[in-house]
């Protein structure tokens, strides 16, 4: 991919919790001559970034409007709730929403899961983000449901996370213009797929490495075929007459 109108870079947009390192790695080494550039995102502008063109791809949570986008599911994340270390849930190893229907748990603006309302009792006004209640629930004030990587993004020693059941799951997805799929996009595409280097999908073809051969077996020369019929007889026994052995040599007196 060389040439006058070969863009020089790929920009890939990302939003908080999702670590493209992996796929940045893989393009690197595919495509060392185009460098892929990495711009951080909110949730709320994702989408809208990559309509714009801001940016050629981006990596953002579902679910979007895909007016005017594509968008190819990658993977789908565990919900948590974050709490205080002291808190009865972080005793066990995974609760549910009935487990912390008495607590106060936030509602950051900035809420990622597809839901009016978390369960427990609301708090008096929502945090402005995440970050916001992080800070929060580490002064007592609550508890917070989020997809396990922003647990994990905003993690402090004095708080701990637990898997909770019958909450929304965050879906993280890739997403582009639909009327424009360049090269690049492609490459981008069958790198986050999982496709070899040495595919054919996608419009940038690979040449595939020639097919061994296997050799011919070589047939042996007519002089050096062996007799049939049985083995050739030891040597030293050439001489011996027909119809019987050797005789034994006479004793000497």
């Amino acid at each position: 991919m060389t040439g006058p109108d070969t863009p020089t870079s790929f920009k890939l947009a990302y939003v908080p919790g999702v670590t493209p390192s992996k796929w940045v790695r893989i393009w690197a080494e595919r495509s060392p001559d185009v460098p892929l550039d990495l711009v951080q995102t909110t949730a709320a502008e994702a989408a809208a970034l990559v309509r714009d063109r801001e940016v050629d791809a981006v990596l953002l949570r579902l679910p979007i409007d895909r007016e005017g986008l594509h968008a190819i599911p990658l993977y789908t994340e565990t919900t948590v709730v974050v709490v205080p270390k002291d808190h009865l849930v972080a005793a066990a190893d995974e609760v549910s929403v009935d487990d912390i229907a008495d607590d106060v748990v936030l509602h950051p603006l900035d809420d990622t899961l597809d839901w009016e309302r978390p369960p427990g009792k609301p708090a008096l006004e929502r945090p402005a983000t995440t970050a916001d209640a992080i800070e929060l629930v580490a002064a007592g004030v609550g508890l917070l449901v989020v997809p396990q990587s922003l647990a994990r993004l905003h993690h402090r020693r004095d708080l701990t996370y637990r898997a909770i059941s019958g909450t929304p799951e965050s879906g993280v997805a890739l997403s582009w213009p639909d009327d424009e799929t360049s090269d690049l996009m492609e490459q981008f595409i069958g790198i986050v797929r999982g496709r070899t280097v040495n595919s054919t999908r996608g419009r940038q073809q690979v040449q595939e490495k020639p097919e061994k051969k296997t050799p011919e077996k070589k047939t042996p020369a007519k002089g050096n075929r062996p007799q049939a019929g049985g083995r050739k007889p030891p040597p030293g026994r050439r001489g011996a007459p027909k119809g019987g052995k050797r005789g034994k040599p006479p004793r000497r007196g």
